[in-house]
């Protein structure tokens, strides 16, 4: 597989992502086969690629992606247990909404549930207002990036929320579906970012209550 040169000109990341298979593949003996690692790999560079403002950190960005995606797969095919429940928010661009529930429900759970995000059609980034009001509550989202929606995700969860998309996101039977009505981040300013940020902890919440999930902190 080839990716090119990158959008700065640098050279073709293909030894480092085939290095990041490597080391995929050996994490995921005996669960993924090797070709769907380094499939997986290329898949995840070339989705996030495609919105990539900067691609100097894209590749780590690719195999932190890609391993996620892995587990998930694995999940799918109940080759890994699932010791928590899951949770996938999905917005439009993954640069709003979908990051602050999946902030503010890693902060309010903690280990006790494990949270993915992901958009339609992602952005490059985040936005500035949601990383400020985030912040304010003590919640950094300095590690996180925008994702494109993939089916390994959707099927490894157990709850799916939505919020936005539209009929984007696939269905499958046997997980609970939910739609939030919010407003769009990015149309919004700090004090509006502000009450969207509020009424998406009320919904997370609630959500945890019913998957029988007990807070373990509160937020500011």
């Amino acid at each position: 597989m080839t990716t090119g040169r990158g959008q700065e000109g640098l050279l073709s990341p293909d030894g480092v992502l085939h290095r990041a298979s490597e080391r995929l593949a050996e994490h995921f003996t005996g669960l993924v086969g090797e070709e769907t690692v380094e499939r997986v790999v290329f898949e995840s560079y070339t989705a996030l690629a495609r919105t990539a403002t900067v691609t100097s950190h894209l590749p780590a960005l690719a195999e932190k992606f890609a391993r996620d995606r892995l587990t998930a797969l694995a999940q799918s095919r109940g080759l890994v247990d699932k010791p928590v429940p899951e949770i996938l928010y999905v917005c439009v661009q993954n640069s709003g909404r979908s990051q602050m529930a999946a902030a503010i429900t890693r902060q309010l759970a903690g280990h006790s549930v494990h949270v993915r995000s992901a958009g339609s059609q992602p952005a490059s980034g985040l936005l500035p207002g949601v990383v400020t009001v985030l912040e304010e509550s003590g919640i950094d989202l300095s590690e996180e990036f925008p994702k494109p929606l993939t089916d390994d995700v959707v099927r490894a969860a157990d709850a799916v929320v939505t919020m936005g998309c539209g009929d984007a996101c696939p269905l499958y039977p046997g997980k609970r579906y939910l739609d939030w009505q919010l407003a769009d981040p990015a149309e919004l300013d700090l004090d509006g970012i502000r009450a969207v940020r509020d009424e998406i902890q009320v919904h997370v919440e609630q959500l945890l209550s019913d998957l029988h999930v007990q807070p373990t902190t509160t937020i500011s």
